[in-house]
């Protein structure tokens, strides 16, 4: 039946191309920055409730702010995504995968030094 031959060319045996790292973050990028403006944009719309939401939130300046145009994140808050998610960590995390077996052997070790 035609409906089987369809189904089969759209499983077909060649899987989809994964996004590489620069492709992953630029694509992260360009997506957070379409929704951040969605979002103000909604925000500035005559069907947003502006009170209800801002009873509901815990920096309401931020908010007017951020609506108003401003950054949604902090310099500060900026710094510390650097620090736990940028270049530097993404190299710590792969030496850590990378040493898994040896990791386990002086984990063995120093417990039965210990004990």
């Amino acid at each position: 039946p035609p409906g089987r031959r369809v189904q089969s060319s759209k499983l077909g045996p060649t899987p989809p191309r994964l996004l590489t790292e620069e492709e992953f973050q630029l694509q992260g990028e360009v997506e957070t920055r379409k929704a951040l403006a969605e979002l103000r944009s909604f925000c500035q719309s005559p069907q947003f409730s502006a009170w209800s939401t801002v009873s509901r939130i815990q920096s309401p300046k931020r908010f007017a702010d951020f609506v108003g145009g401003a950054s949604h994140v902090t310099p500060n808050e900026v710094s510390a995504h650097e620090r736990e998610f940028g270049l530097e960590s993404l190299s710590i995390d792969e030496e850590l995968f990378e040493e898994d077996d040896d990791d386990e052997e002086e984990e063995n070790i120093s417990d039965s030094s210990g004990g």
